[in-house]
């Protein structure tokens, strides 16, 4: 009978002088970002000043582990207790995810009796940072970028990075809105509570598409083509996603000349010559490029045949004005002559020249003139007139 009173009354005292030692947590909650740094507070009541040891335990969220007196090696110097008066504080630094779980503030009063009840106590959970995007972005679309995490982090102010640099827009809360995008927005994104920069999320790479621009022709090999030779031409443009369909066209033609962004024409020829441009498209659009002047030069061998034309040419041109000026030299003007006749000198007539020669090869040498007016069987002329200026006057 007495050992059942006293089982009794220990029970009682318990309950008692639980009842008593009330703990009061400034949060029962706590969302933490992985690798910073958490203060967990809790303030005890013991208005009969029991003596009491204070501690604090972890239940980890899991469940597969029992509740663990913090202090363990596990912690490796990243926690340390702050009390003051009838609150403890414990700085938990480099939070990581095994941290998760139930934090208790224990304050026994009989170190004997260790069957601890449940507690209120922290709900502590730590987060990763993470950037999710649309599934696809389109240039001129105004996409939303939200910082996300696996626990509330209250109001949190938020800061954005793109490429490693602090980024400056529209923010509201977690999200980041970026207005009709072009393909300059494409880059890596970030984010951070603003108060723990150096703990940004892992960056994810934002797409813009959009369609092919700055397309441009382009001929490869020489720069002169030949009659006969080999053209290709090449087409290029800047697209996202990369374009692969290309069309070729010749201008002053309705219909395409080729496809593909290589066109080749394997015997070129004057028909061939002429301005060609191609079309660039992807799943977004197309455009076209400028046109390129292709023209077929003439080959060497015609450039030889022509420069030697050139010369013939000129020969045969040099020859009939020496031929000229000769024959000009041998005719005197009656002017001349009377001049001559004034003086008392006299001239020797030009035909006199050609009076040892045979007459039918004197009449040859003017046949030539075409002012010559007779035969050259008629070798008769008037008597007293200059056989040279007869033939002329006739």
């Amino acid at each position: 009978m007495f050992c059942l009173f006293s089982l009794f009354f220990l029970f009682v005292i318990q309950g008692f002088c639980n009842l008593e030692l009330e703990v009061v947590y400034t949060n029962t909650v706590i969302c933490a970002i992985k690798g910073s740094t958490m203060h967990l507070t809790g303030t005890f009541k013991n208005t009969r000043n029991y003596k009491t040891e204070i501690f604090w335990t972890l239940t980890p969220v899991n469940m597969t582990d029992d509740t663990k007196r913090l202090g363990d090696p596990d912690y490796n110097g990243r926690i340390q207790e702050l009390p003051n008066g009838k609150t403890h504080t414990i700085k938990l630094s480099h939070l990581r995810h095994e941290d998760e779980g139930k934090y208790c503030l224990r304050v026994v009063t009989r170190v004997e009796i260790q069957d601890l009840r449940p507690c209120a106590g922290i709900e502590l959970r730590v987060t990763d940072l993470r950037v999710e995007t649309p599934a696809e972005v389109v240039e001129g679309d105004s996409p939303v970028l939200t910082c996300k995490s696996s626990c509330n982090l209250g109001s949190s102010i938020f800061s954005w990075y793109r490429n490693g640099e602090s980024f400056s827009e529209s923010v509201r809360q977690n999200q980041l809105i970026l207005q009709s995008v072009s393909r300059e927005d494409s880059g890596n994104y970030s984010c951070a509570v603003r108060d723990l920069k150096n703990l940004p999320s892992p960056a994810l790479t934002l797409n813009v598409r959009y369609p092919p621009k700055s397309v441009s022709v382009s001929v490869s090999g020489s720069a002169v083509i030949v009659s006969g030779d080999s053209v290709t031409l090449s087409c290029s443009s800047d697209s996202n996603p990369p374009a692969l369909n290309f069309t070729w066209f010749k201008e002053n033609q309705s219909l395409a000349v080729g496809s593909g962004q290589s066109f080749s024409i394997s015997s070129f020829n004057s028909s061939h010559s002429g301005r060609y441009y191609c079309k660039a498209h992807n799943k977004y659009g197309s455009q076209r490029s400028e046109s390129i002047s292709v023209t077929v030069e003439e080959s060497s061998s015609s450039w030889v045949l022509i420069t030697a034309g050139v010369t013939a040419a000129a020969f045969v041109m040099f020859v009939i004005l020496m031929v000229f000026i000769l024959i000009r030299r041998k005719r005197v003007t009656p002017s001349e002559e009377q001049n001559h006749r004034g003086s008392g000198k006299t001239v020797e007539s030009p035909e006199n020249l050609y009076m040892t020669l045979d007459p039918k090869s004197r009449c040859s040498e003017y046949d030539t003139l075409d002012i010559m007016k007779r035969s050259c069987e008629n070798t008769d002329i008037p008597e007293g007139q200059d056989p040279v200026y007869h033939n002329i006057g006739k």
